[in-house]
Formats: structure tokens, sequence, C-alpha cells
């Protein structure tokens, strides 16, 4: 039985991810995957390769779940709904995450996540939430996917 690398609870065998925290049980092989680079590799250290094509810039990157890693959701809008539902913004195809189970705000002041009564709930830095500001680089969880908040540079607020 496959034991958690996160939290060491023990899975059943054909378990993909952790049936306690949701980490993945199995790690990829580096050899099937393609190159990748963080903001801190880049000589300037901008977000240029996120915020093209984009109003704001800012975006949610889909860090793993579903198959989806690397994908990037833009936040260009005031209303980002997501869900289970095909009419969803965000469509996360995984029988964990509700029809109608969160959608991310923008005000003046910023970005808010907020649960929209979920059963399984919206997470923001491994802590349940109803509603919550976020940051940069705060991780949002929601079923199985996890995907990390990167706001335009004027955007940054700092804890």
């Amino acid at each position: 039985m496959p034991k958690c690398p996160t939290c060491s609870f023990q899975n059943s065998q054909d378990s993909n991810y952790c049936r306690h925290c949701g980490g993945r049980l199995i790690t990829s092989d580096p050899n099937d995957s393609t190159m990748t680079y963080s903001v801190a590799d880049r000589e300037d250290g901008g977000l240029d390769s996120v915020e093209a094509g984009r109003g704001t810039g800012t975006a949610l990157l889909i860090r793993s779940g579903g198959g989806r890693e690397g994908e990037t959701i833009d936040l260009d809008v005031d209303v980002v709904t997501i869900g289970r539902s095909p009419h969803s913004d965000l469509f996360l195809d995984d029988v964990t995450v509700s029809r109608h189970h969160a959608r991310v705000l923008r005000d003046e002041g910023g970005f808010w996540v907020e649960d929209l009564n979920s059963l399984n709930g919206t997470y923001v830095n491994r802590k349940r939430i109803e509603q919550q500001r976020l940051l940069d680089g705060d991780e949002l969880q929601i079923g199985k996917f996890k995907l990390a908040f990167v706001p335009q540079r004027d955007e940054v607020s700092s804890p």
C-alpha cells in the first residue's frame, strides 16, 4: 500500500492521490515532462509569460490535478465561476468538485475567493475557507486541483 509522502497516510494500492490530504502519490517521471521555468529563472524576474494576452495579467495557474498541470486561467473579469458544471468559467472535472463550487471575485482592493456552500470545501493554503482575500502565491485547492494565485506585478500585496 502506497504511503503518502505528505502526511504518511497508508492508501490503497489503486490510489493516485492520498485519501487523507489529497496529495499526489505517484511521482511523475522527469523524462515524461517538458522543461519548466519559474519566475526566478527569468533574468528580469518579470511575469511577461503569464501576462501575455491578458487584460489584467492576474491569473490562476493549475499546479496539479486532472492532468491539467501548467494551465493558466485569466482573471480578467470581475467574477470567475469554478465548478463541475460545464457552464462554469473554470470547469474542473472531478467528482469531489461541486457543480457550483466557488468563485473568484475582483474588487478595487484585489481578488477574493468565495466558497459557494460546496460539499467538500474550498481551501486556501490548506485551510478551509468561506471567503478570503487572495495574496501573491496563495495555493487554492478545489477537489484534487491545486491552483496558485499569481497577481499582476502592480497588484502584488504583502501579507
